[in-house]
Parts: C-alpha cells; sequence; structure tokens
C-alpha cells in the first residue's frame, strides 16, 4: 500500500535516527499500540482497522519507525491482536522508510510462565503474529515486588532469544535503577547489551526520574529510555475540561478527578503552547524529548497522528522546560504509578 506523505517533517529530523547497534535504529518519537485491540479501556473495534492502518503508513513515511507492542496488549479473545495488526500493517506498507521499521514488543511476565524456555516460546509466538523477527524485544514488568523468584529464568530466556538470533536488541519495562543494575549485570555476564528502558513518564508521572534517579543510571548505562503515556492517558492533550465531556468508561471516572487538580499545569501548558503555534500535547510530548526520552503516544486515527508528528523539529526553550518542571512539581496529585515499577 503506498502511500504519499500528506504533511513533511525538518529534514534534519528524518535523516537523523537514534541508532542503538549497526541494526537497530529508533525514532526521535515512536507510537504506543496499547489502543490497538484494546475495546475495555480505549474502545476498539475491527472497523477501525483500515485508519490504523493509515496512522501507520503515515508515521512511518514521516521517520516514525519504532512501533511498541506487547503479547498481553488485546483484550479477551483479541488477545495478540495489536502485534498481528503491526504485522499486517508492516508487511502491507511500501513507501519512505519501509526497511527502517522497528516493531518492538513486550513479552509479559505471566504467572504460568516461569521458565526460559516459555520466554523463547513466547518470543517464537509474538514474532510469527508479527509475520517476521522482532525488532527490540522487552520484559514488560520485573516480578522482583511480588515473586522475585520468578524473573531470572523469564529474563535468562529474554537473553536466549537473542543469542540465537531472533531478536536484535533487548530491552526492559517498569524497572527502577536498583533493579536494573542487578538485570544489567547478569546481561552483562553473557555480553547482552540493555538497549532501553521503558517507563510511564510524563509531566503527571515524573517518579522514575525525580525520585529514582533513573536517568542518571541509564546514562551512565548507556540505555536509552522510552517513555510511555507521556499525554497522561489523554490528561495533558487539552480536549478535556472540568465541565466535561468525559470519556466513556474508567477513563472518565479517573478524569473527573484528575482534572480540577492539575487546572494550573494545563494553563501554564497551553500558554506555552500558544507561544510555539502549538497544541498542549505536542508541548507534552516535546517536554519528554527535552528530558532525553523518546516518547511512544498513542494514535487511533490520522488526525491524532498528525498531531503527535507535530511535536517533532523543535525544541522548548530552556526557560519553558524550566516553568514546566515547578508546575508539575506544585501538582498534588499525579498519575498512580505502575504498580510492577520497581526501585
Amino acid at each position: 500500500m503506498e502511500i504519499q506523505p500528506s504533511l513533511k517533517l525538518p529534514k534534519d529530523y528524518q535523516e537523523n535516527p537514534i541508532f542503538i547497534n549497526p541494526s537497530l535504529s529508533l525514532s526521535q518519537m515512536g507510537c504506543g499500540t496499547w489502543a490497538w485491540g484494546n475495546r475495555l479501556l480505549w474502545g476498539y473495534n475491527q472497523t477501525m482497522d483500515e485508519a490504523l492502518q493509515q496512522v501507520f503508513n503515515l508515521a512511518v513515511s514521516q521517520g516514525v519507525i519504532l512501533f511498541d507492542t506487547g503479547d498481553s496488549y488485546g483484550t479477551g479473545k483479541l488477545n495478540g491482536r495489536s502485534e498481528s495488526l503491526l504485522g499486517k500493517f508492516a508487511q502491507a506498507y511500501q513507501g519512505p522508510n519501509q526497511d527502517k521499521i522497528c516493531l518492538a514488543t513486550k513479552l509479559a511476565a505471566y504467572p504460568w510462565r516461569w521458565t526460559r524456555q516459555a520466554m523463547v516460546r513466547a518470543g517464537k509466538a509474538s514474532a510469527e503474529r508479527l509475520g517476521r523477527n522482532i525488532d527490540l524485544v522487552q520484559m514488560h514488568w520485573s516480578t522482583a515486588n511480588y515473586v522475585p523468584w520468578q524473573e531470572w529464568p523469564l529474563l535468562d530466556g529474554l537473553g536466549d532469544l537473542y543469542e540465537q538470533g531472533l531478536v536484535k536488541g533487548v530491552g526492559l519495562s517498569n524497572y527502577g535503577p536498583k533493579r536494573l543494575k542487578q538485570v544489567y549485570k547478569r546481561f552483562a555476564a553473557r555480553n547482552i547489551p540493555i538497549v532501553t528502558l521503558q517507563v510511564q513518564y510524563s509531566l503527571l508521572s515524573t517518579y522514575p526520574v525525580t525520585e529514582l534517579g533513573l536517568k542518571e543510571v541509564c546514562d551512565e548505562l548507556g540505555i536509552q529510555l522510552i517513555a510511555y503515556s507521556p499525554l497522561a492517558l489523554g490528561l495533558l492533550t487539552g480536549n478535556y475540561t472540568e465541565q466535561g465531556p468525559f470519556p466513556k468508561g474508567l477513563r472518565g471516572i479517573f478524569f473527573r478527578q484528575m482534572l480540577p487538580k492539575i487546572s494550573p499545569l494545563l494553563d501554564g501548558l497551553k500558554a506555552i503552547a500558544l507561544t510555539h503555534q502549538k497544541t498542549m500535547a505536542q508541548v507534552a510530548i516535546n517536554w519528554c524529548i527535552c528530558k532525553g526520552f523518546i516518547p511512544i503516544p498513542g494514535a487511533k486515527t490520522v488526525k491524532q497522528m498528525e498531531q503527535n508528528l507535530g511535536a517533532l523539529g523543535w525544541r522548548l526553550s530552556e526557560g519553558e522546560m524550566t516553568e514546566l518542571d515547578r508546575l508539575t512539581e506544585k501538582v498534588e496529585k499525579k498519575m498512580i504509578q505502575n504498580s510492577f515499577q520497581t526501585k
């Protein structure tokens, strides 16, 4: 499916991906695909698939080559749907950056997965759904907070996938610096580099950096940080107000509670957005980039992807970054941290 890009990013953006190793390159921003197959929280249905293909096409054509998924994405009978859609879209796409597409998936630490062989089988199953070998395989979460003995066999299996040439790179998700250093040491003994670490990070979720000091550790170890939920489930988009309307379902309940508490931050975000003639969402994503993260906002429509792309090709000033940091520090109630996040 060949497409003509509907907008152009600065040339220097498209020509300068983030290189992790000779066989794996990432983009300054990626696309999260949690919603692709999730009915419960994001209202997915199969009639959306054509629009999602267009989202994929637009992203790749503009140099956004990193797509993040997970083998647990997709509710009920649609489990694995996100991976299957990505595989289908990647095979159908013909256009700019076709040979640079990076499909990253996360393998879940399910209770019934407790051997390294189980992790290898999971990786092969994901590759089958993707229709190709995984580019970046990640441990979705650590079990250190509840069943620490389960984690090492799963991590060993993750390493086996790399050693067997079934993946180009290995990453982690929801790990803090203490646990990260332990895993790094174990992988280093096998000459397996950890190339990325994915954590919940946004103007409303700074805990991994401000409280745990994760950025300094990752810089020291040469690990690229990825920010999931950079728009805080949509709270930072400016699309919702205290008066409503609110999203349907669980998000709506959460938004009713949060919006009154974050109005000063949203006002500051709006003011900076007007200065740059950008949207609030674009400023929030750009803030993550300026912090040294690769943000992976989701998109279900071409319009949403076009907005995400508008976060690229420019940077907030130091003064604007300082002001946003000040405002986020004053927020009394921030996003609930992922319960699997370790220290």
